[in-house]
């Protein structure tokens, strides 16, 4: 058994669930102050966000309890366009025991094995997903409205979450209108994610702003403004399938948005998620230290952050394997890496 340091031993084997009702962002009128006038700096920035793999080095025990950390909050995803039931069970099964029983056993979290955030699906898959993954605990996240490009008129994009909802999807992820942003249109951004956070009812709404099309960090600053505004429970950076996905400035400069409204809401916590281009666990271990750095310690759990991420998974099991064995596996090992 690993003698875990202090103070990761108690986090790992008392993971909160994902969400449990608590914490919905009620959202605020639309203050265009808030973010008229906002500079974002894109070299300082760049600067701010290379420190975070340069000035921290994470190693033996305390890599695996972050890595273990990861685990716990991120949403196993698959969506392409040849997905099948059978694979969304496959991917559920891995969602149960995202991590192989030896290697649990190994670290000593036999008795609280980590599961994972959430599994997140198209909403026809939804249905499938949440029958095999009953009783586990684990949520399913579903995308909708028009995902990726989220260009489908609203009466239908509003139609698509309650299909997933009713078909027990408990996060959905939405996609906004890149337009709206691009051209300043705060208002129409603003009631648009309003209607779809109305259409969510109790399910948690996460907001895709799709960063890689938005072309400047200050049109991400604005538009993670309006969408908390509009009641987003979760920010989101992209829907990995545009050009450019997450990256490090583009998670600062959200960070410190959620900080901003943190601070004008006398401390509203809004989630982040980080999704697209997330391979290795080298990757999660440096969005851990950016949100830790940036937000602190609350939100380094499921209810406020997540990795949308499918093969990242397999990178992670192969570094604790080798900090639990002293050998790296072969990806074979590793079902679904």
């Amino acid at each position: 058994m690993i003698n875990w340091p202090q103070p990761y031993a108690a986090t790992l084997r008392a993971t909160p669930p994902a969400f449990t009702g608590a914490g919905r962002n009620p959202g605020t009128p639309l203050h265009a102050d808030w973010f008229a006038g906002v500079q974002v700096n894109l070299s300082a920035v760049e600067r701010r966000a290379a420190t975070v793999t340069t000035r921290r080095s994470v190693k033996r025990e305390f890599q695996a309890a972050w890595l273990v950390k990861a685990v716990s909050c991120i949403d196993l995803t698959t969506l392409a366009g040849d997905d099948t039931p059978g694979r969304v069970r496959r991917l559920a099964a891995k969602a149960r025991r995202p991590i192989r029983a030896d290697i649990v056993a190994a670290l000593g979290l036999a008795g609280a094995p980590p599961a994972v955030g959430a599994v997140c699906v198209y909403p026809t898959m939804v249905e499938t997903a949440v029958k095999a993954l009953e009783g586990s605990g684990v949520p399913v996240a579903s995308v909708a409205t028009g995902f990726p490009a989220g260009l489908t008129p609203l009466p239908q994009r509003l139609a698509e979450i309650r299909y997933a909802l009713d078909y027990g999807a408990a996060e959905i992820d939405i996609v906004i209108t890149r337009a709206h942003v691009l051209l300043g249109q705060w208002e129409a951004l603003y009631a648009e994610v309003r209607a779809m956070r109305d259409a969510c009812g109790p399910a948690h709404l996460k907001v895709i702003l799709g960063t890689g099309d938005l072309k400047t960090l200050g049109n991400v600053y604005r538009a993670a403004m309006v969408a908390m505004m509009a009641g987003a429970d979760f920010i989101k950076t992209s829907t990995g399938k545009e050009e450019v996905n997450a990256t490090m400035p583009v998670g600062l400069t959200m960070l410190r948005a959620i900080r901003d409204y943190a601070e004008r809401t006398g401390g509203e916590r809004i989630g982040f998620k980080a999704a697209g281009g997330l391979k290795t666990a080298k990757d999660a271990l440096s969005w851990l230290i950016l949100l830790k750095e940036e937000l602190g310690r609350p939100w380094l759990e499921p209810a406020l952050f997540r990795l949308g991420a499918s093969s990242m998974l397999g990178d992670i099991e192969r570094q604790l394997a080798h900090f639990a064995t002293g050998r790296y596996a072969a990806a074979s090992h590793n079902a679904l890496s």
